[in-house]
């Protein structure tokens, strides 16, 4: 369905979604009141129903479809749609456990109206008017560009993230079979792409270290506020990172009670990470990424090495970073000496970062922190999915982090 076409039903029933205000004021559209609250949309009391003493959701008016929702991501996703008032899950895939209710997969999701898992080879598209694709690495690209072409796509996947495809066959180890599908989809890094993803049908969600690297140093880099040489990333991810597949590595015994740096020099997100960057810099970017593999289920932490342009100080980096995100809903800059810890972002969709002297004259550190399952992955796809369909980009994004 494509964004006019879903506007014009969301105008018929009393809805408007251009040009929604991010302040907070009270407006009449279509004679509706509707309180709109830094971008977020809430009916007015006039549209709520209460039957059985129970209040009624309004109806849903976007169809969703799920692939690959027996992962984590695919869980997310459902988590976060259960607070999203217009979408509604009406197709879920997931090989493996076909024939499945999601209440059985993952019983924390039993309260949720949903439909029974299918293969993918037995989806019917017909009840769907947008996809999130949460397949692994490799199988996407074949059964997207199968996909009916009317369908609005978020990919969580890796499979149209770099735009060289032979890069994507030199580090996922296999050719890219959707070249001309590639060459549509957009790169959905949301704050910083955000006027390109309102028009895309196939969106290429990033990943989770990348997200957390280049919101920081994006703005940085288009300021000429750091040098592009010798950028060094010490990232830190929580074991979800690796997905729910069993192996030897993500074991307990493997991981508990200790750090294990793995991808050493070869990590699949680093061509990504330097994509973005020498986009940033119209010119190669190549940087240092190590990352790590921490005792933890969720969050993610990336240290970032940076050696300043000559004249600039710390305080220029921090007023950079100040502007670039002072109107966003989802990346917050803390108060200067205030550290991120990744226990302040736990279970939302905020990114929150801050900027550091480093003791050596000239160099900077700055340190970034997300979810690694929602900001790194199904809340920036729910994020970019909202833009993609006309709707505020944080509806049902709101929920605060969980802390402790």
């Amino acid at each position: 369905m494509s964004t006019a076409t879903f506007n014009s039903i969301c105008l018929t029933r009393g809805f408007s979604w251009k040009d929604e205000p991010k302040n907070s004021k009270l407006i009449k559209r279509n004679e509706r009141a509707k309180l709109c609250i830094r971008g977020s949309a809430t009916l007015s009391t006039k549209s709520l129903q209460i039957e059985d003493g129970k209040l009624q959701k309004p109806e849903k008016q976007v169809r969703i479809g799920l692939l690959g929702a027996s992962g984590y991501t695919g869980a997310e996703i459902v988590r976060l749609l259960a607070n999203h008032p217009y979408f509604d899950i009406t197709l879920m895939t997931a090989d493996r456990k076909a024939g499945q209710s999601m209440g059985s997969v993952f019983p924390h999701l039993i309260t949720q109206d949903l439909p029974i898992m299918v293969s993918i080879k037995d989806a019917d598209f017909s009840n769907v008017d947008a996809v999130f694709c949460c397949l692994p690495h490799g199988t996407t690209q074949e059964i997207i560009k199968d996909l009916p072409k009317s369908l609005k796509i978020v990919d969580l996947s890796a499979d149209f993230r770099l735009r060289d495809i032979s890069e994507y066959q030199e580090w996922y180890g296999q050719p890219h079979i959707a070249p001309e599908l590639q060459k549509e989809a957009v790169y959905g890094l949301t704050e910083i792409s955000r006027e390109v993803i309102k028009t895309a049908r196939l969106v290429a969600n990033p990943g989770c270290y990348p997200t957390s690297i280049q919101l920081p140093l994006v703005p940085l880099i288009k300021a000429n506020l750091i040098e592009y040489r010798n950028i060094i990333i010490d990232a830190k991810s929580g074991v979800s990172g690796a997905g729910r597949g069993a192996k030897e590595a993500n074991l307990y015994s493997e991981i508990a009670e200790g750090i294990y740096s793995y991808g050493v020099t070869r990590h699949r997100h680093a061509p990504e990470i330097e994509q973005g960057l020498s986009d940033a810099a119209h010119s190669k970017i190549t940087v240092s990424f190590t990352p790590h593999l921490m005792p933890m289920i969720r969050g993610m932490q990336s240290t970032i090495y940076v050696e300043m342009a000559p004249g600039v100080t710390i305080e220029d980096l921090y007023e950079q970073l100040k502007i670039s995100y002072k109107d966003e809903e989802f990346v917050k800059l803390l108060e200067k000496g205030i550290v991120p810890r990744t226990h302040n972002v736990r279970g939302s969709n905020y990114c929150l970062m801050n900027v550091f002297p480093d003791r050596i004259p000239g160099r900077a550190i700055i340190i970034s922190v997300i979810d690694n399952l929602v900001k790194g992955a199904s809340g920036q796809a729910l994020q970019n999915l909202n833009i993609m369909l006309g709707f505020p980009e944080n509806t049902g994004l709101l929920s605060q982090p969980l802390f402790p």
